[in-house]
């Protein structure tokens, strides 16, 4: 065992030796750092612990606790069904899984305690992370077991997620409902949680003890690696998380490989992995299914987040798929302290809220740019195939039944330091089959979204392209085959716009169509109009003079 785990780790380091390679036209990142670990390993076993799911252990702590006082090295956890309480990491430590072992977490809340933190950005109070490690250095969580995190005791659910069989069969087994009836609590304590305003947000003077009676809703992430350096997360699989499930905060050199992320559709706040104010890492070869965002880039929230001032930078994500999830690659909305230098490719999405999603609001701050990404492909998206917002309303992506679908008016606010940007940022070769809406580009009026590119895209979609208060944006051979076609591009207060080669559904009744007395500089050239009803329809305070158009 031991010199299978020894050569596991070597291979580990080869595979990132050659991680680096980018595609071409992409800058070079810094080299990312793996951890190394003394062979010798502890089984949790000689500390006691019993696989029958039923008997509570501290051995996995005990193990890892005695593994870091020798110096590092690596717990084993032997195939068997282990129940555990929370778990603290130590440097030097790797903490592996073996084939079949199942770490199931305590469903009992008072076995963790609330420790500040932050969530969302913000400083907050929290129940400490079922696997968590604080200012560490050499971690490893490894293995091909399960990791189980009872996270179906802590979470409300709305009834309008499940069907009349699955809501019933919830409201039976316990839990209480709150006064509208439409959303099941665990307890009382969660729904007491539920009725204050930033309930969790730590505000001078409290301690945690002024959150005890409102424990149950202060949901713990799976995992949490605050201040940490040199991560490795290979091969397990996280499932049933009670919130966030792999939360890597102001960490560096961060390897996430072979991961598979599991969660239910309906779990609010289940992201898979949330890369916060991270810099210098890897994602590769993953696969995540969960109730909220997917791959997710975060950098803290509005005056919080731009006083860390902490980007996520330096990072490739590539080889991953995402199945049920709010968003496939996200960055947002919690991007206060910027983002950059991020490079994505070989994704695959199916059955996602939205595809590629970019979101941030006034307030926020922050800088995105610098941000790559290509060969993604995607079937069967909900909203948005690929969406940049900087108006988001912190609203599910996808609109039940009883909410408006209408846009919001935009009207201008002075610049000030919570003025989000994007800028920077490349799509190449998307395909996507099926969407409601193909592109959805909405600045502000004060900030337009800035230097955006989309080339060789295919989007089967049900509603065209929206480019609402943007510059200097360009489409290259992108194919929109939308079933509305009036219009198939819609500009709106938006300037320096080319659509360049653009291919669209036969027969559309409309091609484009600009308005705003703000528009200017729209290009539609390399496009075959004729197979349009009508090639341009442009707004009253619009002059002709700022479309052009070089027909074929």
């Amino acid at each position: 065992m031991k010199n299978a785990l020894l050569l596991a780790g070597l291979l580990a380091a080869a595979t990132q030796a050659q991680a680096q390679a980018l595609p071409a036209g992409m800058a070079a990142l810094p080299r990312v750092k793996t951890p190394q670990f003394r062979p010798d390993t502890l089984s949790i076993v000689k500390y006691g612990a019993v696989a029958d799911g039923l008997t509570k252990t501290t051995a996995i702590q005990q193990a890892i606790d005695a593994a870091a006082k020798a110096g590092g090295g690596v717990v084993l956890v032997p195939r068997g069904h282990w129940l555990t309480g929370p778990l603290e990491m130590r440097s030097n430590v790797n903490l592996h899984l073996a084939p079949g072992a199942l770490v199931q977490f305590s469903a009992v809340h008072s076995d963790y305690h609330l420790i500040k933190t932050s969530w969302e950005g913000v400083a907050a109070v929290r129940n400490q992370a079922l696997i968590y490690g604080q200012g560490l250095e050499n971690v490893a969580v490894t293995g091909r077991g399960t990791f189980d995190g009872a996270g179906n005791t802590w979470r409300a659910v709305k009834k309008s997620k499940l069907t009349e069989t699955q809501w019933k069969r919830l409201v039976d087994g316990g839990g209480v409902l709150n006064e509208k009836k439409d959303t099941w609590y665990p307890s009382a304590s969660a729904l007491k949680g539920s009725t204050i305003p930033e309930a969790f947000y730590l505000k001078p003077g409290q301690t945690t003890a002024d959150f005890e009676p409102i424990r149950d809703f202060l949901r713990p992430d799976m995992l949490v690696l605050d201040g940490c350096k040199t991560i490795l997360l290979e091969g397990c699989t996280f499932q049933n998380s009670p919130a966030w499930s792999l939360h890597p905060l102001l960490s560096q050199d961060i390897t996430v490989r072979n991961v598979s992320v599991l969660n239910p559709e309906y779990g609010q706040n289940t992201d898979a992995i949330d890369l916060e104010s991270c810099k210098n890492g890897i994602v590769e070869g993953c696969t995540f299914d969960v109730g909220d965002d997917g791959i997710c880039i975060k950098s803290g929230r509005d005056e919080q987040g731009r006083k860390r001032g902490v980007p996520t930078e330096n990072f490739i994500i590539r080889d991953t798929k995402v199945f049920h999830a709010h968003g496939g690659f996200v960055i947002g909305s919690e991007m206060s302290g910027g983002a950059r230098n991020i490079y994505a490719y070989n994704l695959t999405f199916m059955g996602t809220d939205i595809g590629l999603r970019f979101k941030a609001a006034r307030g926020r701050g922050g800088v995105v740019e610098n941000i790559f990404i290509n060969n993604v492909d995607m079937k069967d998206i909900v909203a948005q195939a690929i969406v940049f917002d900087l108006y988001y309303m912190a609203k599910d992506p996808v609109v039940l039944v009883g909410e408006s679908a209408v846009p919001p008016v935009i009207k201008p606010e002075p610049l000030n330091e919570g003025t989000p940007q994007f800028r920077h940022i490349s799509i190449k070769d998307v395909t996507c089959n099926g969407a409601d809406v193909a592109v959805l580009l909405r600045g502000l009026p004060e900030m337009p979204l800035n230097d955006i590119s989309i080339e060789n895209a295919v989007i089967q979609s049900q509603k065209g392209l929206s480019c609402i208060e943007a510059e200097n944006i360009r489409l290259k051979n992108v194919t929109i085959l939308s079933k509305e076609t009036t219009p198939v591009l819609e500009v709106q207060n938006s300037k320096n716009i080319t659509f360049d080669g653009i291919k669209y559904t036969p027969g559309a009744a409309l091609l484009m169509r600009v308005s705003g007395d703000r528009a200017k500089d729209v290009k539609l050239v390399n496009t075959d109009t004729k197979a349009a009803k009508k090639d341009l329809e442009i707004g009253d305070k619009v002059s002709k003079k700022t479309v052009t158009i070089s027909k074929r």
